[in-house]
């Protein structure tokens, strides 16, 4: 570092309340560090800032030194866009506050806030925000690109209960968005991303679910694969409120709930979880066993939140990883060879892809309400995932996932694809996920941003 870059950190120091961490200070490359291990980049410094004061005072000192911004929430983007080489990393790990009013239902959550901590909040008064299914996720960067998980059939995505937000906009201004104030951003922070400003406060709606819900978990054998998929197509068609379904490609982990004998099995899971009644719930288990039976099931009540913490182990902080998505408007038998395929040819074990069911109440929001990309008629949202342990397995299995990804796409829809999947700059996926709402969307951030100041994401340039 330069001594002219030193003295400029040393003026940050003086402007912020929270810490300042630059390479030669002790904590750096925890600072700096992301989920994914694959990423190792040197930001000029990081900026922890405690609120939205301090976030403003770093972008005017980043703009003023002529230094990119990257913002940093839950670091569990795959792309590893929260730090650049060069650039002003604003961590936002320490703005991370979660409360609910009970009465109003609403919970207000700091913009570097894990799931864990919305859910903890929220299941403490019986409520719940739909959002993503790995609690150390972090709600910013989940909200501002869609959010979906479990709830989502009976709910919709996360940006459907967004009601505020506080924003540091570009020029380092704070104001709140809502659809009252600032309706235009309040519009494209809704599935625009990272590109408007810097959420440092989120006012998100609640919804009475758990404190216990039922899950079913059903593995069939790679070679019972095809009738597998076809039951989870047949149940889907079918399945009433009061559900959610994810299936997946993968092998079986070494689980406790797991037989021994089947720990590493290649194939194929249905996740059935209900939100009611244990009888209704097992008469759709039931549907799914009818004509094949699993290799293996597992099937019992569990808390909301330990439902929502069941995949941490297996995205643990340190792995690495490449990801793509796409939108499957139907399970076909086409896309079920693919799958089946696809399973066979995947380069490392621990490579999967999962799909969720999409239906519903997530259909229900209008179409332009919000940015978010997708159509909102039934799909399948599928994630395309190369999960590797160690670096030397990471190229083979990008490489797996970019062809599993292709040999989707000519049955995916035109446009829908999840930009929270993005594992790299691509102009071209990113016109395939918002369609015609890409000119509003660039309009928008040329009056918020006419800089692109925001741009190291998923970034839409402005008008």
């Amino acid at each position: 570092m330069t001594l002219m870059q030193s003295g400029n950190l040393d003026t940050l120091r003086h402007e912020l309340r929270g810490e300042v961490c630059g390479p030669d200070d002790a904590g750096y490359d925890e600072a700096r560090s992301l989920w994914n291990a694959q990423i190792d980049r040197r930001p000029l410094a990081v900026a922890y800032c405690l609120d939205a004061a301090d976030v403003s005072a770093a972008i005017r000192w980043a703009r003023a030194a002529g230094v990119g911004i990257t913002v940093r929430g839950g670091a569990h983007n795959a792309a590893g866009s929260a730090v650049v080489d060069g650039a002003l990393m604003i961590n936002l790990a320490r703005c991370n506050g979660a409360t609910v009013d009970p009465q109003t239902r609403v919970a207000r959550v700091g913009g570097g806030a894990l799931l864990g901590a919305l859910d903890a909040a929220t299941q403490e008064h019986g409520l719940a925000v739909p959002a993503g299914v790995v609690s150390h996720t972090g709600v910013g960067g989940l909200t501002l690109g869609g959010g979906m998980g479990w709830l989502s059939r009976d709910l919709g995505l996360t940006i459907d209960h967004l009601v505020g937000a506080e924003v540091v906009l570009a020029d380092g201004s704070v104001v709140r968005a809502s659809v009252s104030e600032h309706p235009d951003l309040f519009w494209a922070l809704r599935g625009g991303g990272g590109n408007f400003g810097v959420v440092t406060e989120f006012e998100l709606c609640c919804h009475p679910a758990g404190p216990m819900v039922n899950f079913a978990m059903l593995f069939w054998a790679a070679g019972d694969g095809a009738a597998g998929l076809r039951a989870c197509r047949e149940l889907a068609a079918q399945l009433p409120a009061g559900f959610g379904f994810i299936i997946g490609a993968m092998n079986a982990p070494p689980a406790p709930i797991i037989p021994p004998e089947h720990h590493f099995a290649p194939g194929f899971v249905a996740m059935l979880v209900g939100y009611g009644n244990a009888a209704d719930h097992a008469a759709q288990v039931d549907r799914l066993r009818a004509s094949t039976p699993p290799l293996f099931e597992f099937v019992t009540p569990m808390p909301y939140t330990a439902l929502q913490q069941m995949f941490d182990e297996g995205n643990h902080w340190g792995l690495y990883v490449y990801e793509k998505g796409a939108s499957m408007p139907e399970l076909n038998d086409d896309v079920i060879e693919v799958l089946l395929t696809q399973v066979e040819r995947r380069a490392v074990p621990t490579n999967m892809i999962l799909i969720y069911l999409m239906d519903r109440v997530y259909c229900e929001a209008a179409e332009d309400a919000t940015a978010w990309g997708g159509s909102r008629t039934p799909y399948w949202a599928t994630f395309i995932l190369g999960i590797n342990h160690t670096a030397d397995t990471w190229a083979a299995s990008r490489d797996w996932v970019r062809e599993t990804h292709d040999r989707l796409i000519p049955h995916a829809h035109g446009v829908g694809t999840y930009i929270n999947s993005f594992a790299e700059d691509d102009l071209e996926a990113l016109r395939a996920a918002y369609g015609p709402k890409l000119d509003r969307l660039r309009g928008v951030k040329g009056t918020y941003d006419p800089d692109n100041v925001f741009r190291h994401n998923a970034n839409i340039a402005p008008a």
